[in-house]
């Protein structure tokens, strides 16, 4: 059944094969796991809440118009689900680690024995840059490089034109790189 689109799988769905929903929910849920760990750093918190967004895409499963991308829709259940938690959480809220390498290049270094360490270093320094981050700049690098998105998909998940996405990833860099500079990270 893996080879079957998730449009086929929501038309089935929609007419009352819990099976198929069932599929969707084990192609999707390890990716909204990751996607909400750049939310909250709680994994049973975002456990719950990635439930949450299953019961409300399947309650309102039968609204989806099947003949459009189900991954968009998705994520769009999951983004406002996560943000509506935040809003609960205001001022409690850190950000979860982003991949330095994905943004920057590559450590030139060669293999060592403490290039592990200097990895995790590296990672929990970029968090805190990521904290400093404007949420509108974060969300998209986060949906481009980590869930592997277009720039349609992303635009339709944060409702903005695809123009604004491109702009924001590229802006969402520059700014990244400007506080990793100002705190002085070395990555090359």
């Amino acid at each position: 059944m893996s080879h079957i689109p998730d449009e086929e799988l929501v038309r089935a769905a929609q007419s009352g094969d819990t099976d198929a929903f069932g599929i969707l929910v084990d192609r999707f849920e390890p990716k909204l796991l990751r996607y909400g760990r750049k939310f909250l750093r709680d994994r049973e918190d975002v456990r719950d809440l990635v439930q949450d967004v299953f019961i409300k895409a399947y309650m309102n499963l039968r609204a989806f118009d099947a003949a459009r991308a189900f991954s968009p829709w998705i994520y769009r259940v999951a983004h406002n689900e996560f943000i509506s938690e935040i809003r609960k959480r205001v001022g409690k809220i850190t950000i979860p680690v982003f991949d330095f390498d994905i943004l920057f290049p590559h450590l030139t270094s060669p293999e060592t024995a403490d290039r592990q360490a200097r990895e995790k270093e590296l990672t929990h320094a970029l968090d805190a840059c990521l904290g400093e981050l404007d949420a509108k700049y974060r969300e998209p690098l986060v949906l481009y490089y980590y869930e592997e998105l277009v720039y349609a998909e992303i635009a339709e998940i944060l409702q903005i034109p695809i123009s604004t996405v491109g702009v924001r990833i590229a802006r969402g860099k520059a700014a990244l790189k400007k506080i990793a500079e100002a705190k002085k990270l070395s990555y090359a």
